[in-house]
């Protein structure tokens, strides 16, 4: 007797118990190995490391970043690729404010300097007393912030340094209309990333690490900040230029970088974390939830929520059967799946189509079940990638 269920799940870390509790057990199965399985579950595993099963459909992300999966191979193949955009939004966040106040107390250094007073506990608090003023520090109210990348995490943190009494300047040229309608009022646009640099306080980067941000905060962007300031980067590693950091806060130019990213430049004023910007349990736990439901969304419906690799596509079933098509996006593909649906008598229902750059997705109801044989033709259409009933 065949016990397989009906969707296999492989689970390449752990993934909070809440959101892989939101896959019926009667439907679903959870693996720990390669067994076939439909969909990946990750959140730091590499998974360029190894071949990808040939039945996987979709790898889910329990984060933002997606440098662990190789997403070109799975867009060739017809793999959509989620992850959760804002699900560690605050959790970032709250670390990115916690650097500022870190960096403008000098409160590590304050910490370590008490650490090692040793000798009576009179002697310590003389002592202590009599250095404290080498940790003077400065005040966030009326600095300036540039906040670079204003998507899930870069609007909260331009929101709550303006309410913290900064003054704060963002820069995103691929700014959404949803995340410009969250952003206050009071923060001001600028349309350069050298002006957004010009006489900051305080920079902190929200974009991805790409071939064009790599390096972004080099050594004659460090010159357009005001002397003294201070960078956050708790986004990706790679996007500063760590060289130049190391010769700035020799300098002076800067006051202290602080990132959450191991690294072999060391320096006193240089403040690192082990990445735990998304390590809290309410991230770790919004981020399943999320991931869950947009993978098991496209497992039982082929709906496309947050893919970073296929277009978002989302359609009200209707009818007995779904058509689900991953394919190129090039001329005559729209006609061509629908002449293959009409040569096997198969009325269409309800349709839609969307794109991004090369690719294409077509979801399709129709009114019979037994698509087997159509299935067949669609995947013998030039430039289909996938193609799939539900």
């Amino acid at each position: 007797m065949d016990t397989r269920k009906q969707f296999r799940i492989l689970k390449r870390n752990n993934i909070s118990k809440s959101g892989l509790e939101r896959l019926p057990s009667e439907r679903y199965e959870i693996l720990n190995e390669d067994l076939e399985p439909d969909a990946i579950l990750l959140r730091s595993f590499d998974l360029r490391a190894q071949p990808m099963p040939e039945s996987v459909l979709a790898v889910g992300r329990a984060g933002i970043g997606v440098n662990n999966i190789p997403v070109d191979q799975c867009s060739a193949r017809g793999v959509a690729v989620f992850n959760t955009p804002g699900g560690n939004a605050n959790a970032v966040k709250e670390l990115v404010l916690a650097g500022m106040l870190i960096a403008c107390r000098n409160l590590f250094q304050a910490w370590d300097y008490l650490r090692e007073l040793e000798g009576a506990p009179e002697e310590i608090r003389t002592r202590a007393e009599a250095g404290k003023k080498q940790f003077s520090g400065f005040e966030l109210p009326g600095k300036r912030l540039a906040v670079i990348g204003l998507g899930a995490i870069g609007v909260k943190v331009a929101n709550a340094a303006v309410a913290l009494g900064m003054r704060v300047v963002g820069f995103d040229p691929a700014i959404s209309v949803a995340r410009a309608w969250e952003l206050s009022s009071d923060v001001e646009h600028a349309e350069a990333l050298e002006q957004v640099l010009d006489d900051a306080d305080f920079v902190s980067f929200h974009v991805p690490l790409t071939p064009e941000t790599q390096d972004l905060m080099s050594a004659h962007r460090i010159r357009r900040l005001r002397r003294g300031a201070v960078i956050l980067n708790f986004a990706r590693d790679g996007i500063v230029d760590e060289g130049a950091v190391r010769d700035a806060l020799v300098d002076g130019q800067l006051h202290a970088y602080v990132c959450d990213f191991p690294g072999a430049l060391h320096h006193e004023r240089i403040i690192r974390l082990p990445h735990i910007g998304a390590s809290t349990r309410e991230s770790e736990v919004r981020c399943a939830e999320m991931i869950v439901d947009q993978v098991r969304d496209y497992l039982e419906n082929g709906n496309i929520r947050n893919s970073v690799n296929f277009p978002n596509l989302s359609l009200p079933r209707r009818g007995t059967a779904r058509l689900a098509v991953t394919h190129a996006n090039i001329p005559d593909m729209l006609a061509q799946i629908s002449h293959c649906l009409g040569r096997a008598d198969l009325n269409i229902v309800h349709m839609a189509n969307e794109s991004r750059g090369a690719s294409a997705y077509t979801l399709a109801d129709v009114e019979k079940p037994d698509l087997a044989d159509t299935l067949d033709e669609i995947r013998g259409i030039r430039g289909v990638l996938k193609a799939r009933a539900i």
